[in-house]
């Protein structure tokens, strides 16, 4: 059953992260920790969404945008000792009901219209809070999901430039967690198993993509925050 539901995580996650440019991380960790503990939760979602970004960035790559990219990098350098130091020494549980809070909050928000304009500041803001989160929970796509529809962004400019900026913040988290907080050879040998099932993801999430409206895509992703935050939230009691 254990191994069923795995299959059944990283196939669902890998068609929304396809299809939407986000999903894998904020629909996998949550569940992932009901199979593993918190660190290979974290790094065997770090490795495969490593994975998938190194996979999809090279069709999409043009309709990245290189300015907001580079703060968020600038940003997310600093977040990410934040967010490792907050894994390392915060209760996890404590974490994970403030992230949940969190990302109800805001997306309560977007679903009543709420809209944000994207300045310079915000995109340092955002990036840092994506770092944050990357190290501590293996998580950085709340924050840009919910700038980005705040902003009211197109759905390819948000797909090619959260995959571009998660390139980075994965590849920096891993490094972070492998680091400070150890590694194991089941993470790894997890990471590989799963690898063909993030491919057959890959492929039924292309051709998903191509056929959700932006209408459908902002439903798609309120209904994906509400279940990543209600779960998170839920677990905890």
């Amino acid at each position: 059953m254990s191994v069923f539901i795995f299959i059944l995580i990283i196939l669902f996650a890998s068609v929304l992260q396809t299809s939407t440019g986000f999903g894998f991380s904020i629909m996998a960790t949550p569940f992932l920790l009901l199979l593993f503990d918190p660190r290979e939760a974290i790094q065997l979602n770090l490795i495969l969404s490593l994975f998938i970004s190194s996979m999809l960035i090279v069709n999409i790559r043009r309709d990245v945008n290189w300015g907001v990219f580079k703060r968020f990098v600038i940003g997310g350098l600093f977040g990410l000792p934040l967010g490792i130091t907050i894994f390392l020494l915060l209760d996890m549980t404590l974490l994970k009901l403030g992230v949940s809070l969190l990302i109800i909050s805001l997306t309560i928000l977007l679903i009543t219209n709420w809209r944000t304009n994207q300045t310079i500041q915000r995109d340092f803001l955002v990036g840092g809070l994506s770092g944050l989160l990357t190290t501590s929970i293996g998580m950085p796509g709340p924050p840009l999901l919910l700038y980005f529809s705040g902003t009211n962004t197109k759905k390819a400019t948000l797909r090619a430039t959260t995959l571009a900026f998660y390139l980075f913040i994965y590849l920096a988290s891993l490094m972070f967690q492998v680091l400070f907080a150890g590694t194991s050879t089941e993470i790894w040998l997890s990471s590989l198993k799963a690898l063909p099932i993030v491919l057959v993801g890959l492929m039924v999430g292309q051709l998903l993509y191509k056929r959700i409206s932006q209408k459908m895509f902002q439903i798609l992703t309120y209904i994906l925050l509400f279940i990543s935050g209600g779960y998170l939230l839920f677990e905890q009691f």
